[in-house]
């Protein structure tokens, strides 16, 4: 079955389906390792690990590569963070032609004003006339060659404190638009307005949730309440952030790396991950025929 497939018809079937953030072929394989069903490849880990703010300072082409290396690295489908789409109506039907081409299973973008802020900072959290947005993602939809590839509306109406009767409507409008899904984002602590959204939703889309703000909720409790997918956005950023600065702080302090060994992963671990095995293999096999054919 293809990414796109799999995607498709995890977001629409039960159980819960769980994507983890990454940043790079080495969290995404980690990801996929710890057993999540699809990658998230997220926004602020791709711009964070280039050291600048979730604010589109990168480019669509920047953004696209991240999300293509994660893609090509890992055997589960990777769902793109597309930010607002990069611009207008012609940049998304080219964003979405470009993943497409590169092996991502679906983009899912924000009904904010390019350029967007990331959605806990305070300022910025400007949000797209509802017509223009749902025009988005109608060129979206339209512009697929794959009718598997998944087109993600994330409504924002609740960040930006538009209050939930607007981020209803935008839900009807954005399925009407042809939407393969929806992503209710909240800055509340607590699950209930992402709850309240999901018991209000009239419409037959499935519906994604973001709890960064709300870490206490189980998947369990998100599939009773509704909810299809869950995206766990930027956690393995955040954990090695935490841990190499543990490490390297040590390491600077104490003047040698012998504390910190048990602590970390071993070398080989790093081997394993990158697939070492196969490369020697590969090379033997190169070397054993190349001794075949000088001798024949």
């Amino acid at each position: 079955m293809s990414k796109t497939r799999t995607l498709r018809e995890s977001l629409q079937s039960a159980p819960i389906t769980r994507l983890m953030g990454a940043h790079s072929p080495l969290s995404a394989k980690l990801g996929e390792e710890a057993g999540f069903e699809a990658i998230w490849a997220s926004g602020l880990e791709i711009s964070a690990s280039r050291g600048v703010p979730d604010a589109n300072i990168l480019s669509m082409s920047e953004c696209l590569d991240a999300a293509a290396t994660l893609a090509a690295e890992v055997d589960i489908p990777v769902l793109a963070d597309c930010d607002s789409g990069f611009g207008g109506v012609g940049n998304v039907v080219h964003m979405v032609r470009s993943y497409e081409s590169r092996g991502v299973a679906g983009v899912c973008i924000e009904d904010k004003q390019f350029p967007k802020m990331n959605s806990f900072v305070g300022a910025g959290q400007e949000l797209a006339p509802i017509g223009d947005f749902a025009a988005k993602i109608t060129a979206a939809v339209e512009a697929k060659r794959d009718p598997d590839f998944v087109v993600v509306a994330r409504i924002e109406a609740l960040i930006a404190g538009f209050g939930m009767d607007e981020a209803l409507r935008r839900a009807e409008v954005y399925e009407r638009a042809g939407a393969d899904a929806l992503l209710i984002h909240s800055k509340k602590s607590t699950s209930d307005e992402v709850y309240g959204f999901r018991e209000r939703y009239e419409g037959v889309l499935p519906v994604v949730v973001v709890p960064t703000m709300y870490p206490q909720v189980t998947t369990r409790e998100l599939e009773e309440h509704g909810i299809s997918a869950v995206i766990y956005a930027n956690q393995a950023l955040r954990s090695s952030i935490s841990a190499m600065r543990q490490v390297l702080t040590q390491i600077a302090v104490s003047g040698s790396t012998f504390g910190v060994e048990d602590g970390i992963s071993p070398v080989k671990e790093v081997f394993a991950l990158q697939q070492l095995d196969k490369l020697l293999k590969l090379q033997k096999r190169h070397e054993e025929l190349s001794a075949h054919y000088s001798d024949s």
